[in-house]
């Protein structure tokens, strides 16, 4: 179907901009409360406990869960204003399908005939291009049970092998590099273990503003005597009071890595013992690193050589260290290098399955973890079993009742997908909970693929941008209309407990789904009447798999406060710490060295674009923004994006605090006003990703891949920036905040 997007004036006029704020005293100050339900917080992976005040079918307020073990009653800005989105103007309470005349380019219809439209042009896709013309991407914000479910729903409803998520752009670098060092994808450690390390290692993680709670752990361990080591190319807050800072140039973890590993080699600060007893290929580890002197990488990175040596001697003569990473070693064309990289060092020192030891990820979306385990990775089946094993389909398929047969293969990653999308060879995508017109990389190019689609439906509770391009939209659920279990960075399975119901026509999201299995011959295979059957189910298809739930219940989540998976029996305690006794997840239970020689990002600076451009989060935004941008008070405290400059950079260019620039790469370019601060590298700038349109920082960013993972490079681009034109309206404070 021929369609145009809707323009920024259009999409305002039809859908905002709103913003929900509380008066004075919060919602609740007067209101009579019917009930106040324990559960969880929507956003990052550290899945905080909250309990959710509710009046007439609506959330109004919140109280601090304090009995909870991971937060203690603590939440962060966006944790403390959740529930604000509930009653947004903004909400989509009925499917809509577009029609050009209709006023913002939608119209409201019924059940039966946007359903019937979607399977409709399901069939014709299908039966014209075949199934794998027909593609579906999904999202990490989902419980487990819908991350399951849409496993199936797309394997044996569409029977499409074109499924992948949008942890594709956030954990599958680190989900690979565990599992080829460790033979497991999960955080090595429950958080319970940072106060207790001598050293904490923070790499590439701003935790401070995107996972706040998890700074009162290391507060914790620094306040028994730990070293705190940030690297990072920017000082973020977390880093003003390190014992030592590595300010690495983007795209250059794997360097100083290798410089640290090769000092570690060189003043034998080694676990021989642990070495020779629970891993091999230390030999090829070392051999790549043999040249990889701190002179070397200091030319490299940037970081001078007596700091890598620094680093180095903490790390090698600590009794216990945990080495903690994220997104800012990972979303790189050799994110997987970065984090083999980084398990070197742990095992090398022996500091994995000990008591305040580990090398561990640190998730960054809702169910970032569960979402990774069971099922709507393209790659993936549940138990974070491998597609392409045929005892892993066998096992599956058995659970499913259908024949291993039936299961298509692997499919594409999101990526790819997109990039198939553009090319012509994918005709028709169903969307959940994902909005990758903004957060996926090089946004223009996204965009005109979208509308190079000849049937797209999306399943959401807002209009994201990316749904604008959609033909129907179908009114799914927000976190707390819907029941079930996520799992938490830890790895530690928490309940979600329904608050209120979907308003309006909207339908909780397995329904939907559901409802259009049947309609396309499938019922049989779907027959759930609550998300308890899907849960149940999942644990029956993870037996023996990685991600093994087994012996998990909803029963014993809320009664043991959650539990740490694997849990392979029933009655079996879970498992917070992993590789306790150096037994990892490999055939032969040893970990794997990996020699990771050092290779360049896959965009480097010259003339025309002299600086590096990396990218990331700010405390008030969470992903792509489609929630937390209807929030007021999150909006308040960092209303636009900002391109943090460092005053070096910014003084012979004539840009002072407040200005507008213009930032260009070979992709786009945005204009933004300026926040000088010494918090930077002089060689980079920074911009946070929240923002759609002319906003969005991922018009500047590239599509080049790891080639294991598939993960983009989001911090990496080389862009130019020159003053520009003042923008309209006053200046953000934000250089003050950030000097």
């Amino acid at each position: 179907m021929a369609r145009q997007p809707l323009s920024e004036e259009e999409l305002i006029a039809r859908f905002g901009p709103h913003l929900n704020e509380a008066p004075p005293g919060g919602w609740d100050s007067d209101v009579e409360i019917d009930k106040v339900v324990k559960t969880h917080c929507c956003f990052c992976g550290q899945q905080c406990g909250i309990k959710l005040k509710v009046a007439d079918n609506q959330v109004v307020g919140f109280e601090p869960w304090y009995e909870f073990p991971f937060n203690e009653g603590k939440l962060c800005p966006k944790g403390v204003k959740r529930y604000l989105q509930g009653g947004h103007p903004d909400r989509l309470l009925s499917p809509m399908v577009r029609d050009e005349s209709a006023p913002g380019g939608f119209r409201e219809i019924g059940w039966d005939e946007a359903l019937d439209q979607v399977v409709s042009e399901i069939k014709r896709i299908q039966a014209t291009y075949g199934d794998d013309a027909f593609a579906m991407l999904s999202g990490v914000s989902l419980t487990n049970e819908k991350s399951y479910l849409v496993g199936k729903f797309a394997r044996l409803a569409l029977h499409t092998a074109n499924l992948d998520y949008n942890g594709r752009f956030c954990m599958v670098s680190a989900g690979a590099g565990n599992k080829k060092a460790l033979g497991m994808d999960r955080a090595s450690n429950p958080w319970s273990d940072i106060p207790l390390a001598d050293v904490v290692w923070v790499a590439g993680s701003n935790i401070a503003e995107t996972f706040p709670i998890t700074t009162s752990y290391i507060w914790r361990a620094r306040d028994r005597g730990a070293k705190l080591i940030v690297q990072d190319p920017r000082v973020v807050p977390l880093a003003r009071t390190a014992d030592l800072f590595l300010p690495v140039r983007p795209g250059t973890d794997s360097a100083l890595f290798g410089a640290v590993l090769h000092e570690l080699i060189r003043h034998d600060w080694l676990d021989h013992d642990f070495i020779d007893a629970h891993t091999v290929d230390f030999d090829a580890a070392a051999a790549a690193v043999a040249e990889m002197t701190p002179a070397w990488a200091a030319e490299i990175t940037g970081v001078s050589a007596n700091r890598i040596e620094e680093a180095a001697e903490l790390w090698g003569t600590s009794a216990t260290g945990m080495l903690m990473h994220a997104r800012g070693i990972e979303q790189h064309t050799k994110g997987v290098d970065n984090v083999l990289s980084a398990i070197n060092l742990g095992l090398a020192t022996g500091k994995f399955g000990k008591p305040g030891c580990g090398v561990t990820t640190i998730t960054g979306q809702g169910n970032g973890q569960g979402g990774r385990e069971h099922g709507h990775k393209c790659d993936q089946l549940p138990g974070n079993r491998d597609i392409t094993n045929p005892e892993d389909r066998a096992a599956v398929a058995a659970v499913w009742g259908v024949d291993e047969s039936e299961i298509p293969g692997k499919g594409l990653a999101a990526t790819e997908l997109i990039e198939a999308i553009h090319d012509g060879s994918i005709k028709g995508l169903l969307s959940i909970c994902f909005n990758p017109v903004v957060s996926a990389p090089d946004s223009n190019f996204t965009a005109e693929a979208l509308d190079k689609l000849e049937f797209y439906a999306a399943i959401d509770f807002f209009l994201s941008e990316t749904a604008t391009h959609a033909d129907v939209v179908l009114a799914g659920s927000l976190h707390e209309e819907d029941e079930g279990t996520s799992t938490s960075g830890e790895g530690r399975i928490i309940k979600i407990n329904q608050a209120v119901e979907p308003p309006g026509q909207a339908r909780k999201d397995w329904e939907i789904l559901v409802d259009i299995a049947q309609r396309l011959g499938k019922g049989d295979l779907f027959g759930y009447t609550d998300t308890e059957q899907i849960f149940d189910e999942l644990c029956r298809a993870s037996t023996g798999g990685k991600a093994d739930y087994t012996g998990a219940t909803w029963a014993r989540i809320e009664d043991e406060m959650g539990l740490f998976w694997p849990v392979p029996e029933v009655g079996h305690p879970g498992t917070p710490r992993l590789w306790e006794g150096g037994k990892f997840a490999h055939p032969d239970g040893k970990a794997r060295f990996h020699g990771v020689p050092f290779k360049p990002p896959a965009e480097v600076v010259d003339d025309q674009y002299p600086l590096w451009l990396t990218t990331g989060r700010v405390v008030s935004q969470y992903l792509s923004g489609t929630q937390t941008r209807r929030i007021a008070g999150l909006v308040a405290q960092y209303p636009e994006p900002l391109c943090e400059i460092h005053p070096k950079l910014a003084e012979p260019l004539g840009i002072a605090n407040g200005d507008a620039v213009t930032v260009s790469s070979r992709r786009g370019e945005i204009t933004l006003p300026a926040a000088v601060v010494t918090t930077i590298r002089p060689d980079t700038v920074f911009i946070p990703y929240h923002w759609p349109g002319k906003k969005a920082a991922n018009q500047l960013t590239l599509r080049a891949v790891d080639p294991i993972s598939r993960m983009p490079e989001f911090k990496v681009a080389a862009v130019k920036v020159v003053k520009a034109e003042p923008t309209k309206g006053a200046p953000v404070d934000g250089g003050e905040v950030a000097r």
